[in-house]
C-alpha cells in the first residue's frame, strides 16, 4: 500500500475509533515500523487533522472546542475537580504548572471518564510521585475540550460552584 493510501486508511481509523490506538497496533495494522506511524501522524497533523499523542495511544479530535481553566486546590481533591469536569461533558487534556526555575511544566492526561480519573489517581498514589499541582502551591491550569461552547460554560460554573475556579 503506497503512503497516500495508508495516510487515508490512518485517518480513518482514528475517526472511527472510540479508544486512543496505540502506535504499536498501527504499525502492526499497516506492517510498517513504529517510527513510521510517527511520520505519518506528523502528515496528518500538518494537513490539518488534529491527532493528540496520549499515553494510550493516538486519538483525532474533530469538532470540539477547547478552553483553558485556571484552578487552585490540594493534592486531596485531584479526583474530585478532575470528576467535576468530566461529569459536565468535559475531557481533560492536560495539566500544565508554571514553575519559577524551570518555567512551564506541562503533563498530558487525556482524561475522559471517572475510570480514567480513578487509575489517575490510583497511579499517584501507588507509585508515591507528588502531583505537579505540589510545584505552585496548588495553583495549575487544565486544557480541557468539549463538545461545544455550551459545555466548557457548564464546566466553568461547576468549577466556581465547588471554589477551584481561580480568578483572575
Amino acid at each position: 500500500m503506497d503512503r497516500e493510501k495508508r495516510l487515508e486508511k490512518l485517518s480513518e481509523i482514528l475517526a472511527g475509533a472510540d479508544v486512543p490506538v496505540s502506535g504499536a497496533s498501527l504499525a502492526d495494522i499497516f506492517g510498517i515500523s513504529r517510527q513510521a506511524v510517527v511520520q505519518d501522524i506528523a502528515i496528518l497533523r500538518d494537513r490539518g487533522l488534529r491527532v493528540l499523542a496520549t499515553a494510550r495511544g493516538y486519538v483525532l479530535r474533530e469538532g470540539s472546542r477547547r478552553r483553558v481553566f485556571a484552578v487552585r486546590h490540594d493534592a486531596q481533591e485531584i479526583a474530585e475537580e478532575l470528576n467535576t469536569i468530566i461529569e459536565a461533558g468535559g475531557r481533560v487534556i492536560d495539566v500544565v504548572v508554571d514553575h519559577p526555575v524551570y518555567g512551564e511544566i506541562r503533563g498530558n492526561l487525556d482524561l475522559a471518564s471517572r475510570e480514567d480519573v480513578a487509575r489517575f489517581v490510583n497511579v499517584l498514589k501507588s507509585t508515591g510521585q507528588s502531583p505537579l499541582l505540589s510545584l505552585s502551591r496548588g495553583f495549575h491550569v487544565h486544557t480541557v475540550e468539549a463538545p461545544d461552547e455550551r459545555t466548557l460554560d457548564a464546566i466553568e460554573r461547576a468549577l466556581a460552584d465547588k471554589g477551584f475556579l481561580e480568578m483572575a
